[in-house]
């Protein structure tokens, strides 16, 4: 009668239909009354935690039977109430328990999906560091404070750029993207702010510039550190004042856009050098986002290697082996060299899987110990396979690289001559009957 108003109550006189009413439904709270018929509340308890059961309990309990309720405590109770009690008193704890309930599961829940969000705007990401940057841009997009992105070339500049841009106010105006370092110096000037009717030799007709277009939303400046000391002036009074003049007009244009840049060179130490204006660059770094080289998220690289795949080639699939070479390798090129490979890989294949084989030469020989290694771990080869086959490769690839050459292989490798040659043997491994020589 006191919590019908609160929800729906399910009432047990013991220990065993108090069980039958848990399997039937599971509670979001359990009021337990120590003494009952048969076996005790401590008992109920127990069950409840062998089953699983996360539900805040309540333990109600006469003055004389505390120590009972403590232990209960201790064993997992959320709380208890002794006898008599105030009937409103334990309304309010009830609902108490059941307001702090729902909080931490609704904690817990967001905890989850960040913790499992794999993607983001386009980005994928497994790795710490990814989630860290789902998490800054998710904030910093609602401001409208001026990006900096940087990173190595193929690390997705633009993705971080266009995702601020979908999770801003902005999201229903303009995206507009520039690379800088794409259009020649003569001409930025015009794409940036265009131009009038007769500005210069060529210039037959008015021309909007990128300023112009993207009002309203958000101006990508992609390279911004290839841009000379005449635009960077250009730039900088634009971020100061917002407004700006067409190439041959004297009349100045407002506008509402929100700057965000990006460069793969480090530009501080193109202001030390002269190459970039210290007042420009405190305009343009007022929030900076770094993004981490592929190389320095491996963890990454299998979730974006089987990503491409889906996009690019649906009936493909990735072998162990192949898995395990693009692991391994160091990617120069980022993320853009990694679906680049993909697409190789799925125009070279036969079938519907892509091996280490069908990968370019680079990668597959670089992944070749972590190849092995996957091998292994998924039960293609046993122990004694994959060491064979792993010194196999560091014996021939060394034989290789000293053109056959035993005495200077084994000095390489630390070995003598006779162990070389002995294992060689043992390998199966046989010089070419005409090695190259030197300079061919």
């Amino acid at each position: 009668m006191l919590l019908k108003s609160e929800g729906d109550v399910s009432i047990a006189g013991d220990v065993e239909a108090a069980l039958r009413e848990i399997s039937l439904a599971t509670p979001d709270l359990v009021l337990l009354d120590l003494v009952m018929p048969g076996r005790s509340g401590l008992d109920l308890l127990a069950e409840l935690a062998e089953r699983g059961v996360r539900a805040p309990v309540i333990v109600l309990t006469a003055t004389n039977t505390v120590n009972a309720a403590v232990e209960a405590m201790k064993r997992g109770a959320a709380d208890f109430v002794t006898k008599p009690f105030e009937l409103e008193a334990l309304r309010i704890k009830v609902r108490d328990r059941l307001e702090k309930r729902d909080l931490l599961e609704e904690v817990e829940r967001l905890r989850d999906e960040v913790e499992d969000r794999q993607q983001f705007a386009g980005m994928i990401g497994r790795s710490d560091s990814m989630r860290t940057i789902f998490r800054t841009v998710e904030r910093i997009a609602k401001a409208e404070a001026t990006v900096l992105v940087t990173g190595e070339s193929g690390t997705g500049k633009e993705l971080v750029a266009r995702a601020i841009h979908d999770h801003s106010p902005r999201a229903d105006g303009p995206f507009v993207a520039v690379n800088c370092g794409a259009i020649p110096r003569e001409l930025i000037e015009s794409e940036l702010f265009g131009h009038e009717k007769g500005a210069f030799t060529g210039a037959t007709d008015r021309r909007t510039g990128r300023f112009e277009t993207a009002d309203g939303g958000t101006l990508f400046l992609d390279e911004i550190g290839e841009l000379d000391a005449a635009t960077q002036v250009k730039l900088l009074r634009v971020l100061q004042e917002r407004t700006f003049e067409r190439v041959g007009a004297s009349r100045s244009i407002s506008v509402d856009v929100r700057i965000v840049t990006a460069t793969n060179r480090d530009l501080v130490e193109e202001v030390a050098n002269g190459n970039f204006r210290e007042d420009l660059y405190y305009r343009v770094a007022v929030v900076p986002v770094a993004l981490p080289p592929l190389r320095e998220r491996r963890e990454d690289v299998r979730l974006l290697a089987q990503s491409f795949v889906s996009r690019i080639g649906p009936s493909k699939q990735l072998t162990p082996a192949a898995l395990g070479s693009l692991e391994g390798y160091s990617w120069p090129g980022n993320v853009r060299e990694l679906e680049n490979a993909i697409e190789y890989g799925i125009a070279l294949c036969e079938g519907n899987t892509i091996d280490q084989a069908d990968l370019p030469i680079s990668i597959g020989r670089s992944g070749q110990a972590e190849a092995l290694r996957e091998q292994w771990r998924q039960g293609e080869r046993s122990f004694e396979e994959t060491v064979t086959r792993f010194e196999t490769d560091i014996l021939r690839e060394s034989l290789e690289s000293h053109r056959w050459n035993q005495t200077q292989t084994a000095s390489a490798l630390g070995l003598t001559r006779r162990v070389l040659k002995l294992k060689m043997d043992k390998l199966d491994i046989e010089a070419p009957e005409s090695p190259p020589k030197s300079g061919s």
